[in-house]
């Protein structure tokens, strides 16, 4: 849930620090440094990264707890929940993104 915490306050300093002095959008890292800044890509690939690993982490608590491999029903249940968790979060920073989209998309200039 930390992850999936740590890619929320990611994603809301990047959609409020866009910096674009060298013509490309790039984003402030998260220690305001100032210095160099993180494409918006990668910010969201790392993001889709850490969403995977808590959904291979849930599945390997869930097969431990099907084989009786040492895994608590408790563990497999905070995985599980860890994973839907992030995965509804990226679904909606998704859906939001898009909705911004196809709101520019609609402007007229």
């Amino acid at each position: 849930m930390l992850i999936a915490l740590n890619s929320v306050s990611a994603a809301a300093q990047a959609s409020s620090s866009l910096l674009g002095a060298d013509g490309q959008k790039t984003i402030q890292s998260a220690g305001g440094s100032g210095g160099a800044g993180t494409p918006f890509s990668d910010l969201l690939t790392d993001a889709v990264g850490q969403v995977d690993h808590l959904e291979t982490q849930a599945r390997s608590a869930v097969a431990g707890l099907m084989t009786g491999s040492g895994v608590d029903v408790h563990q497999a249940m905070i995985a599980t929940q860890k994973a839907s968790m992030a995965f509804e979060l990226a679904l909606a920073v998704r859906n939001k993104a898009v909705q911004a989209y196809q709101q520019v998309i609609g402007m007229q200039f």
